[in-house]
């Protein structure tokens, strides 16, 4: 199998997902649970997405000044800074720590 043949696939698959999610009908999700269900598991795929993002590279686990960044950002998100304001202390920390070689 090719690349362009698994990309084709998998976006043929999301597809069908989409369609497939556009068929089950909306009574299905106004009861509580399910309701519940969809909302944390959106907020478990983005977590999710950040964590692979920030440690990983390739199949290897790397901490770097990405780690320190993301704890100062989910601080600042925590204490209900502005999004801006999280965005560039999350980016000043990663600079500094890399400019004083503490962080790859």
């Amino acid at each position: 199998m090719t690349l362009w043949t698994a990309v084709l696939l998998a976006s043929t698959l999301c597809l069908a997902l989409k369609a497939l999610g556009y068929l089950i009908p909306p009574r299905w999700f106004e009861a509580p649970a399910p309701s519940r269900i969809v909302d944390l598991l959106t907020v478990a795929l983005l977590a999710a997405l950040v964590a692979v993002q920030t440690v990983g590279a390739g199949q290897a686990i790397v901490m770097d000044a990405r780690v320190p960044a993301l704890v100062v950002a989910a601080g600042l998100l925590i204490l209900r800074a502005p999004f801006l304001l999280v965005v560039i202390a999350a980016a000043v920390v990663a600079a500094l720590l890399r400019l004083w070689n503490l962080a790859a």
